[in-house]
């Protein structure tokens, strides 16, 4: 990060390919949609690129992207939302022909497990277990305690555990976030 922030090409080429695959596994977490997964991932470099100086050498890279990758999904959630609301609905697509059948279910990967979590304990699972930081790392990331960060973790594993057992029940008891 600190040859990044000197402008050396090969720091920088190296630094994108050892996180993009990291930020976007996040942003595919969070999202459930790879292109989107892709825009948010374009727009954290750009802002990456934008704050480099803020950078302190000799702390933590990981926790600092993080931070940075979590604020850009927070506006493209908000720019989303923005945009869904003020689109106006078309015509409806015809309904599938009878001989179309659905595709057998096959179990669900990650995305689809973790989509049943609220935003927060989707974040930190993503972080821990997509991205491999720790508990310290995640919790400087989302600007929490260790503690809420453990927290968050338990609970979606809880509710991962419960619809493990119990597919096709969809969402768990929310009343625990």
């Amino acid at each position: 990060m600190v040859d990044y922030q000197r402008a050396d090409p090969a720091a920088t080429t190296a630094l994108i390919r050892q996180v993009s695959p990291l930020l976007l596994r996040f942003f595919a977490s969070q999202s459930g949609s790879r292109p989107e997964a892709e825009d948010l991932l374009q727009d954290t470099w750009l802002q990456i690129h934008k704050a480099r100086h803020t950078y302190r050498s000799g702390e933590p890279v990981l926790p600092w992207i993080y931070a940075i990758a979590r604020h850009v999904r927070v506006n493209g959630y908000h720019r989303s939302r923005r945009i869904r609301s003020r689109e106006q609905p078309v015509s409806s697509l015809p309904e599938p022909s009878a001989s179309v059948r659905p595709a057998p279910a096959s179990p669900p990967d990650f995305n689809e497990m973790i989509a049943i979590l609220p935003p927060s304990q989707r974040e930190v699972v993503s972080m821990l277990k997509l991205s491999g930081m720790s508990l310290e790392e995640v919790a400087r990331a989302t600007a929490s305690s260790v503690g809420s960060v453990k927290l968050k973790a338990h609970r979606a594993y809880e509710k991962l555990r419960a619809a493990l057992k119990h597919p096709g029940s969809g969402r768990t008891d929310d009343a625990v976030v």
